[in-house]
């Protein structure tokens, strides 16, 4: 019993410390980069969106369901669309939504990690 007590002290106490939250910045690669390049990233609700970006293009996947995307340029931030949706954009925080409507599939999309 006194073991557990002095790992649940020195427990708490770690946790009572400042501790400065870990932040990745992971950039976007150029949009006529050919190298394909992969960043996961995290949504509202948990969802996960992968995007591979490469050449002009950019494949989207979310929950088993992919839409191959092309890159039209904007005045600030990124755009990659198809007939239906859009991967829209600025600096680290991106949504996955309908085209037309501009209602959200996936929002305030945080890039998490790179996959590839």
């Amino acid at each position: 019993m006194k073991r557990l007590s002095i790992a649940v002290i020195m427990l708490l106490a770690g946790c009572t410390q400042d501790q400065q939250p870990v932040t990745t910045f992971i950039p976007r690669p150029a949009p006529d980069d050919p190298t394909p390049a992969g960043i996961a990233y995290l949504c509202d609700g948990r969802k996960e969106v992968t995007v591979v970006y490469a050449k002009n293009r950019a494949s989207v996947t979310l929950e088993g369901r992919t839409w191959r995307m092309e890159y039209q340029a904007t005045d600030s931030g990124f755009r990659y669309v198809d007939t239906a949706n859009e991967w829209v954009g600025r600096d680290d925080l991106a949504s996955l939504r309908e085209n037309g409507s501009a209602r959200p599939i996936a929002f305030n999309c945080r890039p998490l990690r790179k996959t590839t």
